[in-house]
């Protein structure tokens, strides 16, 4: 038997036994099922729930359509090889096309262990520029910039929320001499974003011969990522907001270098003044349209810091997270040698340049697979 007709059988058991693990045939059942709701009259009684079955419909066709797509590839594969063996030329496209398959379905498999309450769920990433000043400013660019890369690698769809630039010059050759940002809110809409990106939140810490000091001292600078499920309103609910409790503040949404975008006030940052929680939004038209998205983002904070609170008394940890030194996830050295490590998976790599070009899934599947 040749290597590529082992590796068809080895796929094929694979495929199988995933399928069967899954339990596919119930969920084209379940599929099934909703779909018939959907065709009722009463369906947008509650929009809410209406929209939640139609997520879950896509998401379940997006399940079936790959098992089905990777089943036909792999048949395809197996017909050319049969027919065109003798070619090694071919031979070799299709063991490496084998190899690619393999890859994708292992990253499919990846699912299983997202079981988390909301890890279907698509995501929000919050990027804050700690401690560090014009440093830290640009670190969180080049942070921006690796998860943009990404999500692209990942064919993710994301858009900006809001983002805070710097008030100082541009960014250094590593950010892509953009200028630096104080913060940036990210939405990324793709089913189980936030599970595979939860473990993203914590300080990320850079350290480096600062671009910005004319003596070349190595600085160090921090970056808090924070991320959060998207969750429906209906889910939010309980989570009320008095007035009196929040201060809002409005402000003229502005791009690198202080240009405004529009001369309105319509960014708009509210803060819960007993938690000192704050959210911002300016990706809307109107002021109101951002109003309201900074409220539901405000929720989700809330509703993660309390979800935090009630597990960290149950291990006895109340501490609040800051981006400073003690707390951080994954260190990023590119002086005086290069090495990314992430503190938690003990995973490393001196590939320093491809981290920053968005190629971080070792450290994102390590921890997934670690818990």
């Amino acid at each position: 038997m040749t290597d590529i007709e082992e590796k068809i059988k080895e796929l094929k058991n694979h495929i199988n036994n995933t399928k069967t693990k899954i339990n596919l045939e119930n969920k084209q059942i379940q599929l099934k099922t909703l779909e018939e709701k959907s065709s009722y009259r009463d369906f947008w009684d509650i929009p809410e729930k209406a929209k939640e079955q139609l997520k879950e419909i896509s998401r379940l066709k997006e399940e079936i359509n790959f098992w089905n797509e990777v089943e036909k590839e792999l048949q395809e594969i197996e017909q050319i090889y049969y027919s065109l063996s003798n070619d090694e030329k071919i031979s070799q496209e299709l063991l490496n096309q084998l190899l690619e398959l393999e890859e994708k379905i292992n990253e499919k498999e990846l699912e299983f262990f997202l079981s988390g309450f909301y890890d279907k769920n698509e995501a929000v990433m919050i990027l804050t520029a700690g401690q560090g000043g014009r440093d830290a400013e640009d670190f969180c660019r080049m942070l921006f910039r690796m998860y943009c890369k990404y999500f692209e690698k990942k064919r993710w769809p994301y858009k900006i929320v809001h983002q805070h630039f710097s008030e100082e010059g541009g960014g250094s050759k590593e950010s892509g001499g953009e200028i630096g940002l104080k913060n940036i809110t990210l939405e990324i809409d793709a089913p189980y974003t936030y599970g595979f990106l939860k473990n993203e939140t914590g300080v990320h810490r850079l350290v480096r011969i600062s671009p910005f000091d004319a003596k070349k001292i190595r600085h160090t600078s921090f970056v808090l990522v924070e991320v959060l499920p998207q969750i429906e309103d209906i889910n939010l609910e309980n989570i009320e907001l008095k007035d009196e409790d929040l201060k809002i503040e409005f402000a003229r949404s502005s791009g690198p270098g202080g240009q405004n975008v529009n001369k309105r006030e319509t960014s708009v940052r509210i803060v819960h003044l007993p938690t000192g929680i704050s959210a911002s939004c300016q990706s809307e038209r109107s002021q109101l349209q951002n109003k309201q998205k900074a409220l539901y983002f405000l929720k989700l904070k809330i509703f993660n810091y309390f979800s935090q609170q009630k597990d960290a008394e149950k291990r006895n940890l109340r501490k609040k997270i800051e981006p400073s030194w003690g707390n951080q996830v994954r260190n990023y050295v590119l002086h005086p040698y290069k090495l990314v490590k992430d503190l938690r998976t003990n995973i490393e790599t001196n590939q320093i340049e491809e981290v920053f070009d968005g190629n971080i899934d070792m450290f994102i599947k390590a921890e997934l697979l670690q818990k």
